[in-house]
Order: structure tokens, then C-alpha cells, then sequence
């Protein structure tokens, strides 16, 4: 097995010595190198006439890739290592080891084991996604989980609301419980003369660790989108959510200056730039890889293992929502899965009875966190290559099922918390901001393409031909046959005929 970086990498693997890369790797790879001797013209217009617009857009945004090939031990396949493992673990269960009688341990015993093997399988045979660092068995590791917590919430959506609750009781006894939502809102001074020990309690108060958290989630959302002004957009419509529906969950319910001061400036506005300085450095950083063994001094040894938990090479996203209605519709469908990802985070704990501190919500979010970069990633070679991925990738469509499943549990668990009737006003807002909305595109890319269109036809009818103007005997014009218009004037063919 080869190694997985210079395999997978969407730029071209370069050695450190700088050679011309040969022939059939630019037509592969759809690099044209100027300077290589041995390079002639007509190659290079054949490569470019082969390479699409959106692939050369593409390869602009992303660095270039110096790697030495070195493969190791580290990157080598065990398969057969992890399938002997795997068979000495099952051969000890089953003969060496005394099967307790208790029913529910063995259950529970049986699933974890179950759920086990599959991971060992799916991490050795499951196929690589666009991410190669730490190392490919990570993500494939990430994607078999994918498809465990999606079967886990299918189980969840059959059963019936009793029996669900119930049932998290099998994954920590103290779930179950219903549990009292904690209300942000209430007295929002921020400095209330009638407390004179601590006129600045609220603010104390909504210092809880969700505050770090936010600054924390907002940097990782920017890593994974990698667009500013998404992520404002995001973030900004995410607290006229909780606007909307704080007369369904008290978690909702916050001081104006908890929205718009805390959350959009202070913990998402911080966390967003924090991103955008780490996205600026990633871009300019200096992609050379060398194996271990190759370093000579410590320092750069430890320096090796140290970027070896950054990417391998690095793809700036230009989204481009205007560009045309593909990409605009794939942006209002990310900036939709991630409030609605979002809102199922706060609905699913209501509806489950989870404390918001528990290990499981924590879980989810890392779950999310692993799994979100892969997907942006598969979403974005989607749009901006069709050609070349026809398909959107197993990470992007596992993560849209999720989304949607978790929301079905929502709606079935407890479907009078969200059909609660939405104030009259709010509904106005919302309604006037789709409509605008849908007026925009059809005039970005439906009105406005049209008469674009029907101005060049004109244009092009009012612009007169030469032959048109040139005198035939009498001194008039004629319009020129069918012939002349595609091979010039019999003047001109009977020249090149001789």
C-alpha cells in the first residue's frame, strides 16, 4: 500500500529535488509546468483544453505539495495484524472466559462487541475520505461511527416515546428523569443598583461554561467552513432562532445583551476571528513533508511529529454563492443543516431529558466537530469539481441523515413543544425574509440572465457583417451565401484550393 498523501492529494506530489513532473502526470493532474524543456506547445494547449473552468478555479486555491514518497511502517496497511487480533479476542471470549447469566449485561456486552468489530472493519477496509492527517484510519475510524449513531437513532425514531426514554436509561441509570430547563432571561440589568454587594451579578451569572464553549465552537465552525461571511450569517441567524422559539424551550429565553453582546460579539465574533487568523495562517504555511527517519536533528523531528496533526496540503473555499444557482442553493443548504444541527443540540436534550452537562451531549458535539470538516470538504469537491466528483461524499451524506433523523426524533417525542404557534409578528419576519429570498434569486439568476441574454441578441442582430457591406456590380449589397459565411468570401476559397 502506498502512501495516502501522495496517492489522494488533490495537488500535484512533488519531490523536494524539483524535477519536471513527466507528461501523463500533467494530463493527470492537469499541470502545465512552463519551465519543463521537454514540454511542447501543442501538449500544453491539449492539458488546458482538457481542464474545465471550475477545475482550474480549483487548483488556484490550493498550495502546493513538496513530499519525499517516504512510506513506513506508520503508514502501512494491517489488515491482517487487526484481523489476527480481532480473531485471538473472540477465540478468548468464547473459550477461555465463562458467560455470566445476567440477561442485560450479556445485552449490552453483546452490542458493545458488535459494534466493535464493525469499527475494526471499517477502519481497515472502509474507504479514505479527503483528509489524510493524522492519519487516514482517523477519519475512516469517525465515518464507521457516522454510521453506528445513525442506526442508534433509527432504533430511537421506531420506538415509542416511553420506551426511548426508557431505553437511555440502559446507556447511564440517571437519564430518564425529567429535568427542569433553565431559563437566561429575567432581570436584565446589566448593572442593578438594588443589589449593592454585586451591582454586576447578571453578568456573573450568565458566566456559565457554555461561554468558552461558544468561543471554542465558533473557532472549529470557521476551521470547518472557512468563509466569513458565512459564519456571521450563521452565527446572526441563529439568535433571531432563539428569538423565534423561546416560547418553546426557556433555554431560548435570553437578555438582549446576552444575544447580541456575549454571543455574537464577544464568544462567536472572537471565535470567528481566532479562525480566520488560523485559516490566513494555514494558507501561507510551507507544505513539505519529509519521513522521520529523513530529519537529521531532533528539533526537526519533534517539529515533524508536531505538523503531523496539520493538514497535508491545504484548499482555500470560494464559495461563490452568486456565481450561479448550483452553488447558491448548496449555500442555503449548509447555512439550513447547520441551524437546524444546531437547534437539535438544545431539542434533543429536552426531549430526551438530558442534562445539558451530561457526557452524551458533550459526545455528540465532538462527534460533530470530527465529522464536520469531512463533510464541508466532500460538499465543497461537489460543487466546485462536478465533473470529476459525481456524487456527494459518504462523510457529507451520512451527516445530512443524521441531521434530519435527529430532528424526526424531535418532532415525534414531542410534537406539542414545536407545533406551539409562533407569534403572529415573528411570523411576518420570517415570512418577509424568505420572500426576499426567493425574489432575489429568481432575479439573480432567472430575470436577469434573461434580458442579459435578449440585450446580447440584440446586440449581436444590430452588429452589421462585412460581406454585407461590400458592392456586388451595381454597387449594391448582398447578404452572403450560407458558404461564404462559414469559409469566407470564393475569392478566398479558390485561393485555397489552389
Amino acid at each position: 500500500m502506498t502512501k495516502p498523501e501522495a496517492k489522494r492529494s488533490g495537488v500535484a506530489a512533488v519531490n523536494v529535488a524539483g524535477k519536471c513532473a513527466t507528461a501523463a502526470e500533467q494530463v493527470n493532474n492537469g499541470l502545465v509546468d512552463p519551465d519543463c524543456p521537454g514540454q511542447s506547445v501543442p501538449s500544453k494547449a491539449k492539458v488546458m483544453k482538457q481542464t474545465s473552468k471550475e477545475s482550474l478555479q480549483r487548483r488556484n486555491t490550493e498550495c502546493e505539495v513538496y513530499d519525499d514518497g517516504t512510506n513506513t511502517f506508520f503508514w502501512r496497511a494491517h489488515t491482517l495484524t487487526v484481523l489476527f487480533i480481532l480473531t485471538c479476542a473472540l477465540v478468548y471470549v468464547t473459550l477461555l472466559e465463562e458467560t455470566p447469566q445476567d440477561t442485560a449485561y450479556n445485552t449490552k456486552r453483546g452490542i458493545i462487541a458488535s459494534i466493535l468489530v464493525f469499527l475494526c472493519f471499517g477502519v481497515t477496509q472502509a474507504k479514505d475520505g479527503p483528509f489524510t492527517r493524522p492519519h487516514p484510519a482517523y477519519w475512516r475510524f469517525w465515518l464507521c461511527v457516522s454510521v453506528v449513531y445513525e442506526l442508534f437513532l433509527i432504533f430511537i425514531l421506531f420506538q415509542t416515546v416511553h420506551d426511548g426514554r426508557h431505553f437511555m436509561k440502559y446507556i447511564d441509570p440517571k437519564l430518564g428523569v425529567p429535568l427542569p430547563e433553565r431559563g437566561y432571561g429575567g432581570n436584565c440589568l446589566i448593572y442593578d443598583p438594588g443589589n449593592t454587594t454585586d451591582p454586576f451579578h447578571n453578568i456573573w451569572d450568565k458566566m456559565d461554561g457554555f461561554v468558552p464553549a461558544h468561543f471554542l465552537g465558533w473557532y472549529i465552525k470557521t476551521l470547518v467552513i472557512r468563509d466569513w461571511w458565512m459564519c456571521m450569517i450563521i452565527s446572526v441567524m441563529f439568535e433571531f432562532l432563539e428569538y423565534s422559539l423561546e416560547h418553546q424551550l426557556p433555554n431560548f429565553s435570553e437578555c438582549w445583551w446576552d444575544h447580541w453582546i456575549m454571543d455574537v460579539l464577544v464568544c462567536n465574533g472572537l471565535g470567528i476571528y481566532c479562525g480566520m487568523k488560523t485559516l490566513a495562517w494555514l494558507s501561507m504555511k510551507p507544505y513539505q513533508w519529509q519521513g522521520l527517519w529523513n530529519i537529521p536533528t531532533y528539533k526537526g523531528k519533534i517539529k515533524r511529529i508536531a505538523f503531523q496533526f496539520t493538514p497535508y496540503s491545504w484548499v482555500k473555499f470560494e464559495w461563490k454563492p452568486a456565481s450561479n444557482l448550483r452553488r447558491w442553493l448548496t449555500v442555503l443548504g449548509i447555512i439550513f443543516v447547520f441551524l437546524l444541527a444546531e437547534l437539535n443540540t438544545f431539542y434533543l436534550k429536552f426531549v430526551l431529558w438530558m442534562p445539558p452537562e451530561h457526557y452524551l451531549v458533550l459526545l455528540r458535539l465532538v462527534f460533530f466537530v470530527n465529522v464536520g470538516g469531512v463533510a464541508m470538504r466532500e460538499i465543497y469537491d461537489f460543487i466546485g469539481d462536478p465533473k470529476f466528483h459525481k456524487k456527494l461524499g459518504q462523510q457529507a451524506w451520512l451527516v445530512v441523515a443524521i441531521t434530519v433523523t435527529e430532528f424526526l426524533i424531535v418532532v415525534k417525542y414531542d410534537p406539542n413543544t414545536i407545533m406551539l404557534p409562533i407569534p403572529f409578528f415573528i411570523m411576518q419576519c420570517w415570512f418577509l425574509g424568505i420572500l426576499l429570498i426567493v425574489t432575489w434569486t429568481l432575479w439573480r439568476f432567472f430575470i436577469r440572465d434573461i434580458t442579459l441574454r435578449y440585450k446580447e441578441t440584440r446586440r449581436r442582430k444590430q452588429e452589421v457583417p462585412a460581406d454585407w457591406d461590400r458592392p456586388v456590380g451595381n454597387g449594391s449589397t448582398a447578404a452572403p451565401s450560407g458558404r461564404s459565411k462559414l469559409n469566407g468570401s470564393s475569392e478566398t476559397v479558390r485561393q485555397r484550393k489552389s
